[in-house]
């Protein structure tokens, strides 16, 4: 039996399968089953697939891609946002590969993608879906574009996504997995576990690990162990916008927009820019002033990540930084190479 036959027998089980204590586990293990098949199908898949992959080469401070069915008017989004000349047209499918664009907005550079449509099944390969979802992965937000005459393709795309292992708007599972030579399976948990021990063993066996410590953080699910294991997802924010709002109001809570007549785009940009979560950090070179323009970092960013930005020889010849600002004690305080930034900081780094 091949893969693919496989997959849809275990798909049809887990369907016919009803949920309760008693099959708790039986339904966990299969769903490891479906993922660790899946995964080997796509690398069967990879191996013969002769049609080029999508890429997206990343510029400015972050970037964002547009994703959604054909026709809903991402082009004319992406034209409206950032002057970009994305093609646009009634007919689907009218973008064949990525378009980029910047928009500048409160100092931040935002490069914003026109991507090809996603339609239901694309994370099976459908209308080079595959191929799209993949070039997604990179992005540090992803904008949900639906129109008002479908809203449904709102939940499809996001279904879509899922299968393709992009999680929206969750943060990586804190379940830790040390792997052990022998001694079997060992649980231990500081927060409530939502799986029984059953389902976890049956689960660790289907991906063929008899010996490992599992340390559980969080109110774990059995979706969560799995991704956990298949290591291979991505975590990325997302927002969901409905365009054409000039041809017909809708009841939708979120943001609602018209590309073509420009309604709400200044919404959408203030919502684009605090999910990515920017902050400023403004330079001082040793000896000289403080630099008037900040540069614009993701939450997060450590000393590390500024060096890097400015140019790599930073990274080499760093001896050490000082900061002002709330993320440290005391102002002028000394710090290295790891050290968290805040917002509104002022930092000064000291190089050979």
């Amino acid at each position: 039996m091949d893969l693919a036959q496989q997959i849809r027998e275990i798909e049809e089980e887990i369907k016919r399968t009803p949920y309760n204590k008693a099959t708790e586990h039986h339904v966990g293990r299969l769903k490891a089953k479906l993922a660790r098949l899946r995964e080997e199908l796509e690398k069967e898949k990879a191996k013969s697939a002769k049609q080029q992959a999508i890429s997206i080469r990343k510029e400015g401070d972050a970037t964002v891609a547009l994703v959604g069915y054909p026709s809903v008017g991402k082009s004319t989004l992406l034209n409206a946002l950032t002057g970009a000349k994305s093609e646009v047209a009634d007919y689907d499918f009218t973008t064949k590969k990525p378009v980029p664009g910047i928009l500048e907005y409160k100092n931040a550079v935002i490069q914003i993608i026109d991507m090809p449509g996603v339609v239901e099944g694309a994370s099976s390969g459908r209308g080079r879906g595959k191929e799209v979802i993949s070039a997604v992965r990179i992005a540090d937000l992803i904008v949900i574009v639906a129109d008002v005459f479908r809203l449904e393709t709102i939940e499809i795309v996001k279904r879509e996504l899922y299968e393709g292992g992009i999680r929206l708007d969750q943060k990586p599972p804190e379940i830790i997995i040390k792997k052990k030579e022998r001694g079997g399976i060992k649980i231990t948990s500081t927060a409530p576990i939502a799986i029984d021990e059953k389902t976890i063993y049956e689960i660790m066996k289907e991906y063929r690990i008899h010996n490992a410590e599992i340390i559980f953080r969080e109110e774990a699910t059995v979706e969560k162990l799995i991704d956990v294991l298949a290591g291979n997802r991505v975590y990325i924010p997302s927002l969901v916008v409905v365009n054409k709002i000039d041809l017909m109001d809708v009841d939708f809570n979120g943001i609602k927009i018209s590309a073509e007549k420009g309604i709400n785009l200044d919404l959408l940009k203030e919502e684009i820019y605090r999910k990515l979560d920017f902050i400023n950090v403004y330079l001082k070179p040793p000896g000289d002033k403080i630099a008037e323009k900040p540069m614009v970092l993701r939450k997060g960013a450590r000393v590390e990540d500024v060096c890097r930005k400015l140019h790599k020889d930073f990274v080499e010849k760093f001896r050490y930084a000082r900061v002002w600002g709330k993320s440290v004690k005391f102002e002028g305080q000394r710090v290295g190479l790891e050290h968290v930034l805040s917002d509104g900081d002022i930092l000064s780094i000291y190089a050979d």
